[in-house]
């Protein structure tokens, strides 16, 4: 599977980690930055993940940061992004069966570097159910999505 991986500085580590393990399970990794420890802001990394599964360079994407929350909230502003924030098993492989969740965002300093592989190993394992209750639910999700970019958009061009 084609992988864009992205973190801020206190994921460095972590994602140089986890490039090394998803490559030797045959995933093919775009990095995004960052390259190293050096302070930088996550908004920029989730947003060039983001991107990157929008134009079709990667199907899923790992974004990482301190805690997580950072980056899951900002990925989570473009739309088409359904960035799942996961600590557990359950929520890595739940988030993309039940919401087709297509960001995992871990966080570095929350989660040791052995539950974040098997982490990833689990979201890029799942796969969306497409059944009805969750397909009805995603796509209630994506409307009002789509409502509020309007919205937005519109309050832009008022004068």
């Amino acid at each position: 599977m084609r992988i864009t991986i992205g973190s801020d500085h206190a994921g460095f580590d972590l994602k140089r980690v986890l490039i090394d393990h998803l490559r030797q399970a045959g995933h093919q990794l775009i990095d995004a930055g960052t390259n190293s420890t050096a302070p930088v802001d996550y908004p920029d990394f989730a947003e060039t993940v983001a991107l990157s599964l929008l134009r079709g360079e990667s199907e899923r994407g790992i974004l990482i940061c301190g805690s997580g929350v950072g980056a899951a909230v900002a990925a989570n502003k473009i739309p088409g992004i359904r960035a799942g924030l996961c600590h557990d098993s359950y929520s890595a492989h739940q988030g993309v069966e039940h919401d087709d969740v297509n960001v995992l965002v871990i966080g570095a300093r929350v989660i040791g570097v052995e539950l974040a592989k098997d982490l990833c190993t689990i979201f890029l394992q799942a796969r969306f159910t497409g059944e009805e209750r969750h397909r009805r639910r995603l796509a209630k999700t994506l409307s009002i999505e789509q409502r509020y970019a309007c919205d937005a958009a519109a309050r832009k061009q008022e004068p």
